[in-house]
């Protein structure tokens, strides 16, 4: 099944640059590009995309914004959102994962980091490196501490879950949280898929995400 792409970045060479890596993966085409936020929204509502690559900083309407509404009025058959960033923006990631964002993606990524990373957001996983992770819990430091209103989900977890989830939130992989469990990596990975379902959370960001505010973690365990 090819992957279909929407490139958004008000930089041309950016956009010009990853659809030519693209397009050469026989599994991936993109299908669109747009300038901003703005026309990011039309272009994919009007083509369905299964991820889009977007820019955090734009003129008109920025990555963040573009984010919260296209997967806010696409509802279940939202695409997958590659937040395009470089070094400098640490500021950006903890606001880009509350926005619903799968992953993050440097925009001097190779073409095979760039092709991979795709492929793993659109298969419904998150790209979610230990740096990105350690920027995130910096950020919930800075913030000082919990922000939701209520716990009351959490008990819906079984022990062994509510350990899984706090493993995912101090940023260790499947293979390693299997590891320290003593258990294979597909009981972690089904471990994983009811704590979402559970939670009502989309994916391995807005777990690590909840997971933070409702004080399960907490920087510096």
């Amino acid at each position: 099944m090819t992957v279909r792409v929407v490139i958004v970045d008000d930089q041309g060479m950016v956009r010009a640059g990853f659809g030519v890596l693209l397009n050469a993966q026989p599994d991936i085409e993109v299908v669109g590009e747009a300038v901003n936020g703005e026309e990011g929204l039309r272009r994919v509502a009007e083509l369905r995309p299964d991820v889009v690559l977007m820019d955090v900083r734009m003129p008109v309407m920025d990555g963040l914004e573009a984010t919260r509404r296209i997967l806010a009025a696409a509802a279940e058959d939202a695409p997958k959102i590659l937040m395009l960033t470089t070094f400098d923006l640490d500021d950006y990631v903890y606001e880009a994962l509350r926005a619903g964002a799968s992953g993050f993606l440097l925009k001097d990524a190779s073409a095979t980091e760039l092709a991979d990373a795709v492929r793993v957001v659109a298969a419904g996983d998150a790209l979610l490196s230990p740096s990105i992770t350690r920027r995130l819990i910096a950020e919930f430091s800075r913030l000082g501490g919990p922000r939701a209103p209520s716990r009351k989900r959490l008990a819906e977890l079984t022990e062994r879950e509510t350990e899984v989830l706090t493993l995912v939130a101090r940023g260790l992989s499947n293979g390693e949280i299997a590891h320290r469990l003593v258990v294979a990596e597909q009981t972690v990975k089904t471990h994983f898929g009811r704590i979402l379902m559970k939670l009502d959370l989309r994916d391995r960001p807005q777990a690590i995400v909840y997971a933070y505010e409702v004080g399960l973690v907490r920087p510096g365990d």
